[in-house]
């Protein structure tokens, strides 16, 4: 049974070391074999085989990124140029792209997307005000006037099942498409463990109290940037009460139904997500007793 999330499978060096010393850095870029990721804004440019598309330095367009070592190749990619808003939400063609990534380029273009999507978020000081700079090799930036570092970070996201028996917890928002049920999800709030956080979101959006809670997976979810911690929590009570300002509608779903949505059987009672989400991945884990 494979378990492994849409977005992983990084195939990058990272390479902390380069981020700390100039020289390596400047050896990076000086490398003539370094590479650019191509983008379009924040979307991929993806050739005919689902590949991501690589080109030179010179034709970055901002600043470049450093994003680690891919079999000995430097890879870069470039930040948005101070003049150019940042994309918000998902275009209408990035949706189109995701059934098509060849994997782990997926996992890849997750991470450089965040940062370049951080990057044109942080270009004023949280302290001070003040225009930043980037640093480390395009892993921080720095306020000259105040001295304050930034860092990128991540935005944790539990996204769950509650069981009861050989029944499962499945909601749905209007925004979706028609007759598609997912895990429930929201994001961890300060001061709180993973496991309190499904308890909470799963009580708030469906009425359901939740017992013992058990992790299965992660993915770095890249609209924008979350780490998405998907769990299991034990049911207390069976009887649903949706917070109308969260869920259209939740269910409960029996784990062969389940299978049949993850098996596309057009006689399934409802739609499951994508592959490339992780609430594909925890719902195949559910339905094969993971």
């Amino acid at each position: 049974m494979d378990l492994r999330p849409g977005f992983t499978g990084n195939t990058l060096d990272r390479a902390d070391r380069v981020r700390h010393q100039p020289e390596l850095l400047e050896a990076a870029l000086a490398d003539a074999g370094a590479r650019l990721l191509v983008l379009d804004g924040l979307d991929p440019i993806l050739d005919e085989d689902g590949r991501l598309t690589w080109t030179d330095l010179a034709e970055a367009q901002g600043e470049l990124l450093f994003l680690g070592y891919d079999q000995g190749v430097p890879r870069f990619v470039s930040a948005l140029p101070d003049d150019m808003p940042v994309p918000m939400g998902r275009s209408l063609a990035m949706f189109a792209l995701l059934d098509r990534f060849a994997a782990p380029d997926a996992a890849n273009y997750a991470a450089a997307r965040s940062l370049v999507f951080w990057h044109g978020r942080h270009r004023f000081c949280a302290n001070c005000g003040s225009p930043t700079r980037i640093s480390h090799a395009g892993w921080g930036r720095h306020c000259p006037h105040c001295g304050a570092e930034h860092f990128p970070r991540v935005e944790p996201v539990v996204i769950m099942l509650a069981e009861s028996g050989d029944k499962a917890l499945l909601g749905r928002q209007p925004s979706w498409p028609p007759g598609r049920y997912s895990a429930l999800a929201g994001f961890l709030e300060v001061g709180e463990a993973i496991e309190e956080a499904v308890r909470r979101e799963t009580c708030e959006e469906s009425g359901i109290r939740v017992g013992a809670v058990r992790y299965v997976a992660s993915q770095p979810w890249p609209f924008p940037a979350s780490l998405m911690v998907a769990c299991i929590g034990e049911a207390l009570n069976d009887e649903i009460a949706i917070d109308a300002n969260e869920l259209e509608d939740a269910r409960w779903f029996t784990r062969d139904e389940v299978r049949q949505a993850l098996a596309r059987d057009p006689a399934a009672p409802f739609i499951a997500p994508p592959p490339y989400a992780i609430a594909h991945t925890l719902l195949t884990a559910w339905a094969e007793g993971a």
